[in-house]
């Protein structure tokens, strides 16, 4: 693919949720099928094939209070050679390549992708190069939902429910253990 827009892996949170329910675990490092869930998300963009970068906590350290908006303007600023950005958390283990790839063609044509599965909003959200003012000026835990507000967002329906299955909780990552399984 000559466009490859680069994915941003957001690994820089904090967990609390998950880790208030699973006794300290940080839900990028729990365990699943023999690696940390992290490992998962990071093989699926490798073998994607286009290039990325993962944004850690140590990235946005300086930051008081750092939210998903910080991480992704980090990762953005962090990859000014970027055609566009695919944003991806780093706790949807079940995301599949192809998902990937389908949202980095979609870009071609447009501003803003948001993959659904099921009519349910999912990850990694695509931006073109046109976001880019936008996405770097991101602050605080709102994520991206302004710039996908002021540029619009094509859907684009795909078969993949690992593009909506994160793990947020105890209960989520057992459910990706049964899919994987």
């Amino acid at each position: 693919m000559t466009f490859a827009p680069t994915v941003i892996v957001l690994a820089a949170g904090r967990s609390e949720r998950f880790r208030a329910a699973s006794g300290g675990v940080d839900k990028l490092e729990a365990p699943l099928h023999g690696r940390p869930v992290r490992d998962w998300v990071l093989a699926a963009v490798q073998r994607s094939g286009l290039p990325w970068h993962v944004v850690e906590r140590s990235h946005t350290a300086h930051l008081t209070l750092p939210g998903m908006g910080d991480s992704i303007a980090c990762g953005v600023a962090a990859t000014p050679q970027a055609q566009a950005w695919l944003v991806l958390p780093a706790d949807l283990p079940l995301i599949q390549p192809g998902t990937l790839l389908a949202v980095a063609r979609a870009l071609q044509s447009q501003a803003v992708v948001v993959p659904t599965w099921q009519d349910e909003r999912g990850h990694p959200v695509g931006f073109a190069a046109t976001c880019r003012e936008a996405l770097l000026a991101l602050k605080g835990d709102q994520g991206a939902r302004a710039v996908v507000q002021r540029f619009g967002a094509h859907l684009l329906p795909v078969d993949d429910e690992g593009c909506v299955h994160d793990v947020d909780t105890p209960q989520a990552l057992e459910r990706a253990r049964q899919r994987l399984a």
